[in-house]
Protein backbone atom coordinates (compact mmCIF):
# COMPACT_ATOMS: atom_id res chain seq x y z
CA UNK A 1 0.00 0.00 0.00
CA UNK A 2 1.65 3.53 -0.93
CA UNK A 3 1.87 6.35 2.07
CA UNK A 4 -0.53 9.20 1.45
CA UNK A 5 1.04 12.33 0.47
CA UNK A 6 -0.11 14.43 3.45
CA UNK A 7 0.84 12.99 5.99
CA UNK A 8 -0.30 13.74 9.95
CA UNK A 9 2.86 15.13 11.98
CA UNK A 10 3.81 12.91 14.21
CA UNK A 11 3.03 13.61 18.05
CA UNK A 12 6.02 10.98 19.31
CA UNK A 13 8.82 12.21 18.35
CA UNK A 14 10.79 9.67 20.49
CA UNK A 15 9.12 7.51 17.67
CA UNK A 16 9.82 9.50 14.18
CA UNK A 17 10.43 8.17 10.88
CA UNK A 18 9.74 4.85 9.43
CA UNK A 19 7.39 3.61 11.85
CA UNK A 20 5.22 6.71 12.52
CA UNK A 21 4.75 7.01 8.99
CA UNK A 22 3.77 3.42 8.92
CA UNK A 23 1.62 4.05 11.57
CA UNK A 24 0.02 7.32 9.71
CA UNK A 25 -0.78 4.79 6.90
CA UNK A 26 -2.79 2.43 8.86
CA UNK A 27 -4.57 4.75 10.56
CA UNK A 28 -5.61 6.76 6.63
CA UNK A 29 -6.32 3.12 5.19
CA UNK A 30 -8.32 1.87 7.57
CA UNK A 31 -10.45 5.24 8.47
CA UNK A 32 -10.75 5.72 3.88
CA UNK A 33 -12.87 1.52 4.71
CA UNK A 34 -14.95 2.81 7.93
CA UNK A 35 -18.52 2.26 6.86
CA UNK A 36 -20.13 2.57 10.73
CA UNK A 37 -18.34 3.69 14.23
CA UNK A 38 -19.15 1.43 17.85
CA UNK A 39 -19.95 4.28 20.14
CA UNK A 40 -16.92 4.36 22.56
CA UNK A 41 -17.95 5.51 26.15
CA UNK A 42 -15.40 6.76 28.49
CA UNK A 43 -14.84 5.39 31.51
CA UNK A 44 -15.83 6.33 34.83
CA UNK A 45 -13.12 8.22 36.94
CA UNK A 46 -10.06 6.33 37.49
CA UNK A 47 -10.17 3.63 40.20
CA UNK A 48 -8.47 4.09 43.70
CA UNK A 49 -6.35 1.11 43.98
CA UNK A 50 -4.86 -0.18 46.87
CA UNK A 51 -2.27 -2.72 46.48
CA UNK A 52 -2.25 -5.42 49.81
CA UNK A 53 0.41 -5.28 52.00
CA UNK A 54 2.71 -7.83 50.66
CA UNK A 55 3.87 -5.37 47.70
CA UNK A 56 4.86 -7.19 44.67
CA UNK A 57 8.13 -4.69 45.51
CA UNK A 58 8.98 -5.82 48.96
CA UNK A 59 11.57 -8.70 47.70
CA UNK A 60 11.38 -10.54 50.58
CA UNK A 61 7.97 -11.39 50.15
CA UNK A 62 7.79 -14.22 47.44
CA UNK A 63 4.48 -16.19 46.34
CA UNK A 64 4.89 -20.08 45.63
CA UNK A 65 5.94 -21.77 42.58
CA UNK A 66 2.77 -23.05 41.66
CA UNK A 67 1.44 -19.62 41.51
CA UNK A 68 4.39 -18.05 39.66
CA UNK A 69 2.90 -15.49 37.37
CA UNK A 70 3.63 -16.46 33.49
CA UNK A 71 5.42 -13.89 30.70
CA UNK A 72 3.08 -13.30 27.40
CA UNK A 73 3.54 -11.84 23.83
CA UNK A 74 -0.22 -10.97 22.86
CA UNK A 75 -1.05 -8.69 19.49
CA UNK A 76 -2.34 -5.98 20.07
CA UNK A 77 -4.14 -5.31 16.70
CA UNK A 78 -4.60 -2.24 14.49
CA UNK A 79 -5.31 1.23 15.82
CA UNK A 80 -8.28 1.06 17.79
CA UNK A 81 -9.43 -2.36 16.86
CA UNK A 82 -12.28 -3.27 19.27
CA UNK A 83 -14.06 -0.32 20.30
CA UNK A 84 -14.55 1.23 16.10
CA UNK A 85 -16.19 -0.26 13.25
CA UNK A 86 -12.93 -0.43 11.15
CA UNK A 87 -14.94 -1.60 8.13
CA UNK A 88 -12.64 -3.86 5.90
CA UNK A 89 -9.83 -3.80 7.30
CA UNK A 90 -10.73 -7.10 9.39
CA UNK A 91 -13.42 -9.47 9.28
CA UNK A 92 -16.08 -10.18 11.90
CA UNK A 93 -14.63 -13.60 12.40
CA UNK A 94 -11.11 -12.15 12.53
CA UNK A 95 -12.28 -9.43 15.37
CA UNK A 96 -14.29 -11.55 17.21
CA UNK A 97 -11.43 -14.18 17.40
CA UNK A 98 -8.60 -11.63 18.91
CA UNK A 99 -11.53 -10.06 21.11
CA UNK A 100 -12.17 -13.54 23.11
CA UNK A 101 -8.76 -14.47 23.39
CA UNK A 102 -7.95 -10.89 25.00
CA UNK A 103 -10.88 -11.19 27.25
CA UNK A 104 -10.60 -14.81 28.30
CA UNK A 105 -6.58 -13.61 29.35
CA UNK A 106 -7.31 -13.52 32.91
CA UNK A 107 -8.89 -17.47 32.94
CA UNK A 108 -5.16 -18.33 32.00
CA UNK A 109 -3.86 -16.70 34.87
CA UNK A 110 -2.91 -18.44 38.28
CA UNK A 111 -4.29 -15.05 40.33
CA UNK A 112 -5.36 -11.95 39.54
CA UNK A 113 -2.04 -9.65 38.93
CA UNK A 114 -0.63 -7.51 41.73
CA UNK A 115 0.51 -4.86 39.23
CA UNK A 116 1.53 -5.32 35.60
CA UNK A 117 4.55 -4.27 33.52
CA UNK A 118 3.89 -3.91 29.43
CA UNK A 119 6.92 -4.02 27.31
CA UNK A 120 4.59 -2.03 24.77
CA UNK A 121 5.95 -1.77 20.74
CA UNK A 122 5.35 1.54 20.31
CA UNK A 123 7.61 2.94 22.60
CA UNK A 124 11.40 3.08 21.78
CA UNK A 125 14.01 4.94 24.12
CA UNK A 126 18.25 5.04 24.16
CA UNK A 127 17.61 2.87 27.30
CA UNK A 128 14.87 0.78 28.72
CA UNK A 129 12.47 3.75 30.40
CA UNK A 130 9.58 2.94 32.99
CA UNK A 131 6.42 5.30 33.28
CA UNK A 132 6.56 6.74 36.61
CA UNK A 133 3.09 8.88 36.91
CA UNK A 134 0.83 7.51 39.44
CA UNK A 135 -2.19 8.46 36.96
CA UNK A 136 -0.62 7.62 33.49
CA UNK A 137 -2.61 9.74 30.76
CA UNK A 138 -3.94 8.51 27.74
CA UNK A 139 -1.64 8.46 24.88
CA UNK A 140 -3.55 7.87 21.33
CA UNK A 141 -0.53 7.51 19.21
CA UNK A 142 -2.34 6.45 16.04
CA UNK A 143 -3.31 8.91 13.26
CA UNK A 144 -6.74 9.29 10.75
CA UNK A 145 -9.24 7.72 13.06
CA UNK A 146 -12.74 9.00 13.91
CA UNK A 147 -13.41 11.22 16.49
CA UNK A 148 -14.87 8.42 18.77
CA UNK A 149 -11.00 6.74 18.81
CA UNK A 150 -9.68 9.31 20.97
CA UNK A 151 -12.51 8.88 23.72
CA UNK A 152 -11.30 5.73 24.45
CA UNK A 153 -10.09 5.46 28.05
CA UNK A 154 -8.89 2.72 30.62
CA UNK A 155 -7.74 4.52 33.44
CA UNK A 156 -5.84 2.09 35.25
CA UNK A 157 -3.28 3.58 37.96
CA UNK A 158 0.27 3.73 37.85
CA UNK A 159 2.88 1.99 40.46
CA UNK A 160 5.79 4.29 41.30
CA UNK A 161 6.93 1.83 43.55
CA UNK A 162 7.28 -1.04 40.84
CA UNK A 163 9.12 1.29 38.52
CA UNK A 164 11.55 1.98 41.39
CA UNK A 165 11.98 -2.01 41.36
CA UNK A 166 12.19 -2.59 37.78
CA UNK A 167 14.99 0.23 37.88
CA UNK A 168 16.75 -1.94 40.74
CA UNK A 169 16.64 -5.18 39.07
CA UNK A 170 17.94 -3.67 35.69
CA UNK A 171 20.74 -1.84 37.12
CA UNK A 172 21.79 -5.22 39.35
CA UNK A 173 22.44 -6.77 36.02
CA UNK A 174 24.12 -3.43 34.62
CA UNK A 175 21.50 -2.48 32.53
CA UNK A 176 21.37 1.06 32.42
CA UNK A 177 17.44 2.93 32.79
CA UNK A 178 15.80 5.85 32.88
CA UNK A 179 12.39 7.19 33.93
CA UNK A 180 9.69 9.07 32.44
CA UNK A 181 7.02 10.98 34.45
CA UNK A 182 4.21 12.03 31.25
CA UNK A 183 4.81 9.11 29.54
CA UNK A 184 0.89 7.74 29.13
CA UNK A 185 -0.52 4.47 28.02
CA UNK A 186 0.38 4.27 24.16
CA UNK A 187 -2.68 2.07 22.00
CA UNK A 188 -0.37 -1.22 22.51
CA UNK A 189 -1.20 -1.10 26.02
CA UNK A 190 -4.51 0.51 26.67
CA UNK A 191 -6.68 -0.81 23.60
CA UNK A 192 -5.66 -5.27 24.52
CA UNK A 193 -6.38 -4.45 28.42
CA UNK A 194 -9.29 -2.73 28.14
CA UNK A 195 -10.66 -6.03 27.07
CA UNK A 196 -8.82 -8.14 29.02
CA UNK A 197 -8.85 -5.76 32.08
CA UNK A 198 -12.10 -3.71 31.18
CA UNK A 199 -12.67 -2.56 34.99
CA UNK A 200 -8.75 -0.97 34.91
CA UNK A 201 -7.96 -2.36 38.42
CA UNK A 202 -4.63 -3.79 37.90
CA UNK A 203 -2.18 -0.86 38.55
CA UNK A 204 -0.01 -1.09 35.50
CA UNK A 205 3.56 0.66 34.24
CA UNK A 206 4.76 0.27 30.63
CA UNK A 207 8.26 -0.35 29.64
CA UNK A 208 10.08 0.69 26.46
CA UNK A 209 12.34 -0.84 24.01
CA UNK A 210 15.61 0.03 23.42
CA UNK A 211 16.87 2.16 20.48
CA UNK A 212 18.34 -0.23 17.71
CA UNK A 213 16.26 -3.29 18.53
CA UNK A 214 18.93 -5.55 19.35
CA UNK A 215 17.52 -8.96 19.85
CA UNK A 216 20.17 -10.23 22.56
CA UNK A 217 19.80 -6.97 24.88
CA UNK A 218 16.39 -7.37 25.11
CA UNK A 219 16.20 -10.78 26.76
CA UNK A 220 18.61 -9.66 28.73
CA UNK A 221 16.35 -6.90 30.39
CA UNK A 222 13.59 -9.79 30.34
CA UNK A 223 15.85 -12.16 31.94
CA UNK A 224 16.90 -9.11 34.53
CA UNK A 225 13.53 -8.91 35.55
CA UNK A 226 12.16 -12.52 35.83
CA UNK A 227 11.84 -12.16 39.79
CA UNK A 228 8.74 -10.27 39.88
CA UNK A 229 6.89 -13.36 38.40
CA UNK A 230 7.38 -14.44 41.86
CA UNK A 231 6.37 -11.04 43.15
CA UNK A 232 2.67 -11.36 41.71
CA UNK A 233 3.43 -8.98 38.42
CA UNK A 234 2.33 -9.94 34.92
CA UNK A 235 4.81 -8.92 32.83
CA UNK A 236 3.17 -8.60 29.13
CA UNK A 237 5.24 -8.03 25.97
CA UNK A 238 2.47 -6.13 23.34
CA UNK A 239 3.56 -6.44 19.49
CA UNK A 240 2.55 -8.58 16.39
CA UNK A 241 3.85 -11.42 15.44
CA UNK A 242 3.57 -9.81 11.94
CA UNK A 243 4.10 -6.59 11.15
CA UNK A 244 4.14 -5.11 7.70
CA UNK A 245 1.85 -2.31 7.03
CA UNK A 246 2.15 -2.75 3.11
CA UNK A 247 0.96 -6.35 3.40
CA UNK A 248 -2.27 -6.14 5.47
CA UNK A 249 -5.63 -7.16 4.22
CA UNK A 250 -2.80 -7.85 0.98
CA UNK A 251 -3.13 -11.33 -0.77
CA UNK A 252 0.37 -11.94 -0.12
CA UNK A 253 0.05 -11.64 4.28
CA UNK A 254 -1.02 -14.80 4.27
CA UNK A 255 1.61 -16.97 2.86
CA UNK A 256 4.26 -14.64 4.24
CA UNK A 257 2.98 -14.63 7.48
CA UNK A 258 2.11 -18.35 7.73
CA UNK A 259 5.87 -18.85 6.73
CA UNK A 260 6.77 -17.04 9.25
CA UNK A 261 4.68 -18.25 11.76
CA UNK A 262 5.79 -21.88 11.31
CA UNK A 263 9.36 -20.82 12.55
CA UNK A 264 8.08 -18.70 15.30
CA UNK A 265 6.04 -21.06 16.57
CA UNK A 266 8.75 -23.79 16.63
CA UNK A 267 11.47 -21.35 18.35
CA UNK A 268 8.84 -20.46 21.11
CA UNK A 269 7.97 -24.05 22.10
CA UNK A 270 12.10 -25.20 22.05
CA UNK A 271 13.94 -25.45 25.15
CA UNK A 272 15.24 -22.25 26.36
CA UNK A 273 18.96 -22.30 25.02
CA UNK A 274 17.44 -23.84 21.51
CA UNK A 275 14.68 -20.63 22.08
CA UNK A 276 17.02 -17.32 22.78
CA UNK A 277 19.66 -18.59 19.89
CA UNK A 278 16.72 -18.47 17.39
CA UNK A 279 15.12 -15.45 18.69
CA UNK A 280 18.63 -13.62 18.38
CA UNK A 281 18.98 -14.66 14.59
CA UNK A 282 15.17 -13.93 13.72
CA UNK A 283 16.55 -12.05 11.16
CA UNK A 284 17.46 -15.15 9.77
CA UNK A 285 14.08 -16.99 9.65
CA UNK A 286 11.92 -17.35 6.55
CA UNK A 287 10.36 -14.34 5.10
CA UNK A 288 11.75 -13.04 8.08
CA UNK A 289 12.40 -9.30 6.68
CA UNK A 290 8.92 -9.65 4.35
CA UNK A 291 6.89 -10.04 7.62
CA UNK A 292 8.19 -7.37 9.80
CA UNK A 293 10.48 -4.97 7.59
CA UNK A 294 11.01 -3.25 11.18
CA UNK A 295 11.08 -5.53 14.27
CA UNK A 296 9.73 -3.45 16.72
CA UNK A 297 6.99 -5.37 16.86
CA UNK A 298 8.89 -8.83 17.27
CA UNK A 299 11.07 -7.22 19.90
CA UNK A 300 8.64 -7.26 22.83
CA UNK A 301 8.72 -10.88 22.60
CA UNK A 302 12.40 -10.99 23.48
CA UNK A 303 11.94 -9.49 26.46
CA UNK A 304 8.91 -12.06 27.85
CA UNK A 305 11.42 -15.01 26.43
CA UNK A 306 14.25 -13.50 28.96
CA UNK A 307 11.55 -13.44 31.43
CA UNK A 308 10.58 -16.94 30.74
CA UNK A 309 13.71 -18.09 32.09
CA UNK A 310 13.63 -21.71 30.88
CA UNK A 311 9.90 -22.46 30.80
CA UNK A 312 8.78 -23.25 27.02
CA UNK A 313 6.42 -21.37 25.52
CA UNK A 314 2.74 -22.29 24.27
CA UNK A 315 0.58 -21.04 21.09
CA UNK A 316 -2.21 -19.80 23.09
CA UNK A 317 -3.82 -17.99 20.24
CA UNK A 318 -3.19 -18.26 16.40
CA UNK A 319 -5.15 -17.09 13.90
CA UNK A 320 -5.74 -14.53 11.15
CA UNK A 321 -6.22 -10.39 11.42
CA UNK A 322 -6.11 -8.20 8.49
CA UNK A 323 -5.87 -11.04 6.39
CA UNK A 324 -2.12 -12.22 8.47
CA UNK A 325 -1.56 -14.75 11.01
CA UNK A 326 -0.84 -14.10 14.00
CA UNK A 327 0.40 -15.77 16.99
CA UNK A 328 0.57 -15.30 20.67
CA UNK A 329 3.03 -17.29 23.34
CA UNK A 330 2.73 -18.07 27.04
CA UNK A 331 5.59 -19.27 29.29
CA UNK A 332 4.53 -20.93 32.70
CA UNK A 333 1.49 -21.95 33.77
Amino acid sequence: MREPDNLIPAEDSENAGPTLRRRDALGVMIAATATTLAACTPDSDRPNVTLPASSPMNASQSISQSNRMPVIFIPHGGGPWPFVDLGGFTSPAERQALSDYLRNLPQQLPQKPKAMIVVSAHWERPVPTVMTSENPPMFYDYYGFPPESYTITWPASGHPALASRVRSLLEQAGIHSAEDAQRGFDHGTFVPLKLTFPDADVPTIQLSLVNGLDPAHHLAIGKALAPLRDEGVLLIGSGMSYHNMQGFRQASARPVSEIFDQWLKQAAVANADVRNAELVRWASAPEARNAHPREEHLLPLMVIAGAAGTDRGRITYNDTFASARLSSVHFGV
